[in-house]
């Protein structure tokens, strides 16, 4: 080889040798700056862990407990209250309208239509078992009834409310 092939050797070897040395600082200063910063966690994924981690159930022993188990009930039944159906309106055509008139209005799975033909034997076992029925749910030879028209969001008072405009209404 000649002189000068060796000394293009040498610099290249050594500009190599720079680039790597100044590669691997590179990479140590990354390393470092990213692990003294804080690692950030999303919060859908804190709730999802804190949703799988909490607890299924709880213990209410004695005079404490039962304090608790009342407040619980007492939540629950707040949470309940506002999860209600329709704004909670006991205008029982708008009921019939956004539920009940999806079965009562072609006679799907046996439920009666408007027509009074379809209603008479309903009516002579009185309006309590009616409310009854449809607030329970009933299944008899025909039809099918689901409990509250298949809305659990509904109240009492809201069914008993549809159930009277259903028969206000019969043609």
């Amino acid at each position: 080889m000649r002189n000068y092939d060796l000394e293009f050797l040498k610099k290249f070897s050594l500009m190599i040798g720079l680039l790597a040395l100044l590669t691997l600082g590179l990479l140590v200063g990354a390393w470092w700056i990213h692990k003294s910063q804080p690692v950030e966690v999303p919060e859908s994924v804190t709730r999802a862990v804190e949703a799988r981690i909490a607890p299924v159930g709880a213990v209410y022993a004695g005079s404490t407990g039962a304090a608790a188990q009342a407040a619980a009930a007492a939540a629950a039944a707040a949470a309940a209250s506002a999860n209600v159906a329709y704004d909670g309106t006991l205008d029982g055509s708008v009921i019939f309208n956004n539920l009940c008139g999806s079965c009562h209005s072609s006679g799907v799975g046996g439920a009666p239509t408007l027509s009074r033909a379809d209603w008479t034997s309903r009516i002579a076992q009185g309006v309590e078992t009616l409310h009854t029925h449809a607030i329970e749910g009933f299944t008899g030879n025909s039809g099918i009834m689901p409990p509250k028209g298949g809305n659990p969001a509904l109240t009492d008072e809201q069914v008993v409310a549809a159930v009277d405009w259903m028969l206000d209404n019969l043609e």
